[in-house]
């Protein structure tokens, strides 16, 4: 292995966030990924921001415990509050993914037209919407899409009920109202294939777990950061109910997760 081989790490309230980590891992075979998902106290949405920038400052401080050289935000409503905050206090690159979401979702868009899914917690916060407006987007539209969440847990993304639930949803973005669609979750990339069936060819998505990959392989080059050959190892991490989360992690990674799950606890990383 050589270039630098300290890790890459990676955080989501829970374990939606793995699929940053597929994506990581398939454009940047290798690199050392660390990931934690905070499953003790997820969602991080229902909190409040100041909670949530407490949270997401405890879950960076853990992985700097592990030496890694970057921060990926892979929560949204964390990336939404805390990015200022974690970038001001940290020395290493924090990227999240609802900027590079936008970047790609304006690198795409013919006619500027722009939509976002979402939970609640992330489309309330308006963060997609500044970024894209600030960027001369024509025009945004968002929609709140609770329900993807646990079917995308349960694997029930492209039965019958994913599909009902989906043209529900996506009503919004039918007609031309949109030319490109933001999957403004980690857990929608598994629904990535009904949403692109209800909303059309005409409709671009845009998958914020490749494009905050992308945008990390970007940082890392230009920070001399790459790490150039060899074969990256996994180490996963979580705060609460380890079996939970081996089970329908693997299903979000596309892989068994192995051996590597362990159960940490965030305290001795509070201040």
């Amino acid at each position: 292995m050589s270039g630098d081989n300290r890790p890459i790490g990676i955080f989501d309230s829970g374990i939606g966030g793995l699929t940053v980590l597929h994506a990581v891992g398939e454009l940047l075979p290798a690199e050392n990924l660390v990931y934690l998902g905070d499953t003790a106290r997820v969602p991080y949405g229902t909190k409040s921001r100041e909670t949530v920038i407490r949270y997401a400052m405890e879950d960076a401080r853990f992985l700097l415990s592990k030496n890694v050289k970057a921060v990926v935000v892979a929560c949204n409503s964390a990336a939404a509050t805390s990015m200022e905050t974690l970038r001001a206090k940290f020395d290493v690159p924090v990227i999240g993914v609802i900027e590079a979401g936008v970047e790609q979702a304006m690198n795409v868009s013919a006619q500027g037209k722009i939509g976002v899914i979402g939970t609640y917690a992330t489309i309330g916060s308006g963060r997609y919407e500044t970024l894209i407006r600030e960027r001369g987007a024509v025009s945004v539209i968002s929609q709140a899409c609770p329900l993807f969440v646990p079917l995308a847990e349960e694997g029930w993304t492209d039965n019958g009920i994913a599909m009902d639930t989906a043209q529900i949803y996506l009503r919004p973005f039918m007609d031309g109202a949109v030319d490109s669609l933001i999957l403004g979750c980690t857990h929608y990339p598994l629904l990535e294939k009904t949403i692109g069936a209800v909303c059309g060819e005409s409709v671009t998505l845009v998958n914020s777990a490749k494009a905050v990959a992308m945008r990390l392989k970007e940082t890392l080059t230009a920070g001399n950061l790459l790490c150039v050959s060899g074969e990256g190892k996994r180490a996963y991490y979580v705060t609460d109910s380890p079996e939970r989360a081996h089970a329908v992690g693997s299903r979000f990674l596309g892989e068994e997760m192995g051996d590597n799950l362990q159960l940490v606890d965030l305290m001795e990383f509070a201040e």
